[in-house]
């Protein structure tokens, strides 16, 4: 059994509202030095019965967990 772990970010030159939206806040809280904040999402999953973990987690990325067009992913498999 492989634990899966599938960091979803987006690209380069797209707009992080979100990010944006938590910088301000940070800033607004004090932390003047906060910038060019970026906000992702981890999705875990164990996933067993299959002969390479990464690869068959690569497919998900590409075909669900992450929108290819404006986002990148990481896959970690231990």
């Amino acid at each position: 059994m492989a634990k899966i772990k599938v960091h979803v970010f987006l690209k380069t030159g797209v707009l992080d509202v979100q990010g944006k939206a938590v910088e301000g806040a940070l800033q607004g809280l004090g932390w003047s030095g906060v910038s060019n904040a970026r906000v992702g999402k981890l999705i875990e999953f164990d996933l067993d019965g299959v002969e390479d973990p990464q690869g068959e987690a690569k497919k998900m990325c590409e075909q669900l967990l992450a929108n290819t067009v404006i986002e990148g992913y990481r896959i970690e498999a231990a």
